[in-house]
């Protein structure tokens, strides 16, 4: 059952600009995680961002779970982005935060701004949180400040508080770029493991063509904002790789 349906999503920064998205169209079932692939500039953030509308498509059709998300209004699209999880590339922590509330600030769709200022989450919400932190690894650094910890470590904190919303689909955005390999490689492992484990499908933006491989079951990739690619990860070979990495000027 598909999750995620996009279908000839187009996208350029500005009105009389050149399209970034040329007419994607692809879909994510419920087991799948899934790879963006593709040179630098290739549109692969832009179409991670465009699917939680954190950029704006110029045209096409986005639907998560049959909602058609390009037609919704502000207040629903705030509804729906509760399930959408995402990780970044850069970990997009609060660093004067404790690991701990960083990771609750995860609630915050569904807690308001008012009653996370007082902190007012429910024991539900952390005991989750202290679950997750043990998942994760870091339930000994639970009152760390987010900028005490190394990379590997921040970008695990990023999981658990992507996972705290409960999400029905999770998106990463380079979630690696900024580790060493080892670091990476368990990232992406923990990654899978918790999403198999909680069932969330996962639409993954990677610049390492060996890391997609290894974890993903699935992978699209761009040229250009063309899509050069779409099928299982065991049929991608060397000749797809040549095309769409056809223009990377090395």
């Amino acid at each position: 059952m598909a999750i995620l349906e996009v279908d000839n999503l187009r996208s350029k920064y500005t009105f009389n600009g050149p399209e970034i998205l040329k007419g994607i169209s692809f879909q994510v079932e419920e087991d799948d995680f899934f790879a963006i692939i593709g040179p630098s500039g290739a549109g692969k953030s832009t179409l991670i961002r465009c699917i939680n509308r954190l950029i704006e498509p110029s045209s096409g059709s986005i639907k998560l779970y049959g909602t058609e998300m390009l037609s919704l209004k502000a207040g629903e699209l705030r509804q729906l982005r509760r399930h959408i999880g995402m990780i970044f590339q850069e970990f997009n922590l609060i660093d004067r935060m404790s690991v701990m509330d960083n990771v609750l600030s995860g609630r915050l769709g569904y807690v308001g701004s008012l009653r996370s200022i007082f902190r007012a989450f429910t024991n539900k919400d952390i005991q989750r949180a202290l679950e997750l932190l043990e998942r994760v690894g870091l339930a000994d650094h639970i009152d760390k400040r987010a900028d005490q910890l190394s990379g590997g470590q921040r970008q695990r904190v990023g999981i658990a508080r992507a996972l705290m919303q409960e999400p029905t689909l999770l998106l990463l955005d380079e979630p690696t770029s900024a580790l060493d390999p080892k670091i990476s490689r368990e990232v992406m492992g923990l990654i899978r493991t918790m999403a198999t484990e909680l069932k969330v499908p996962v639409l993954c933006n990677i610049h390492d063509v060996q890391l997609a491989k290894e974890f993903c079951n699935k992978i699209i990739g761009l040229q250009d904002g063309v899509k050069m690619f779409d099928g299982p990860t065991k049929t991608l070979d060397q000749s797809n790789l040549d095309e769409i990495y056809a223009m990377e000027v090395l």
